[in-house]
């Protein structure tokens, strides 16, 4: 066996400043969610990124409570964030907020959806509402996992959706 050396000319590195932190500015967060967003468009021509959320608001003080966040690109709604207090749990309102954000999904175009739960928490209640578990991966504490999770949004409010 024979071997041919070749020489690849030396890419100087560009002159940058690395920085590791816990606490970015939130332009800088921008910065970086733009630019990519930016790329995206350019190899899509799609420019639908749209943040998505549902809000739960105390009455008397309207300060949020709960609620759900997420976005929508590509045709993909992501559920990021899903907290209600305790007092509002087994009501139906978590429903309610799933329905509302699916919908809202949907009307903007996207077929599928995706989050990421852990098991603590409520990949139940997901699966009651017709996500499927793509798969997990272990986390702390020990026997913890995250579940990570998708479902289908073609079909319209009140129809069960099917996995293909």
């Amino acid at each position: 066996m024979s071997y041919i050396a070749v020489t690849v000319p030396h890419q100087p590195q560009p002159q940058t400043d690395v920085v590791l932190t816990d606490a970015p500015d939130p332009e800088d967060v921008a910065a970086i969610s733009d630019a990519l967003d930016r790329f995206n468009i350019e190899h899509t021509g799609i420019a639908d990124r749209r943040p998505l959320a549902v809000l739960v608001r105390d009455p008397a003080t309207r300060q949020v409570v709960g609620g759900l966040t997420g976005r929508t690109s590509l045709g993909l709604f992501f559920l990021d964030l899903f907290y209600l207090p305790p007092r509002l749990r087994g009501s139906g309102l978590g429903t309610e907020l799933l329905r509302q954000a699916e919908d809202e999904a949907r009307a903007r175009g996207c077929r599928s959806a995706v989050l990421y739960t852990i098991t603590f928490q409520a990949p139940g209640f997901y699966q009651n509402h017709g996500w499927k578990r793509l798969g997990e991966v272990p986390c702390d504490p020990p026997g913890t996992s995250r579940v990570f999770m998708t479902k289908e949004l073609t079909a319209p409010t009140g129809e069960p959706t099917r996995s293909r």
